[in-house]
């Protein structure tokens, strides 16, 4: 396959939010836009629509409307059902074992990181305090993320990161 046609079927796929604070939902719109990151980006708010989506459940079973996600960002507290439920739910399930997911949540405490990293989390990132940054966190995880790679674990700066190849 030809690098290009490569990099065209990467922008295509989705990416998956699951976030239940309005406002972090229209930040992270506007810094997709700035970021200038061609993926779909799908929404949901809280974990019991994150876990529907994923089986293609109710409104979500147009899978044309609502393709599979190629990664999701995972907010840590949400209301019914929260990050953890919803990473826990996923590993237990052999179609998603393997699918990128970034805990992006305000929590910077050691214990939601070690528990982030036990239920399978490829990624732990403390949502920044500015813009210009979340632009920046944003073109990193789809840069590290939306490539076919084993990830293997490592600790940067208080965060769990887990970058291709690295052993």
């Amino acid at each position: 396959m030809d690098p290009g046609e490569y990099k065209i079927m990467l922008d295509q796929v989705a990416i998956l939010l699951a976030e239940d604070d309005r406002n972090d939902i229209l930040l992270m719109q506007r810094a997709f836009e700035i970021a200038k990151i061609p993926n779909p980006l799908q929404v949901v708010h809280n974990g019991r629509e994150a876990v529907s989506y994923l089986e293609g459940k109710l409104h979500y079973a147009d899978r044309v409307k609502y393709p599979v996600p190629g990664l999701i960002l995972l907010d840590l507290k949400m209301p019914w059902m929260d990050g953890f439920d919803v990473l826990r739910w996923m590993r237990a399930r052999a179609d998603y074992k393997a699918l990128p997911v970034v805990m992006l949540t305000s929590s910077n405490l050691a214990a939601d990181i070690e528990r982030s990293r036990k239920f399978g989390a490829y990624d732990y990132r403390v949502k920044p305090s500015g813009f210009d940054e979340l632009v920046e966190l944003l073109n990193d995880v789809r840069s590290r993320w939306l490539v076919p790679a084993q990830p293997a674990l490592t600790v940067v700066e208080s965060q769990i990161s887990l970058k291709p190849g690295v052993k």
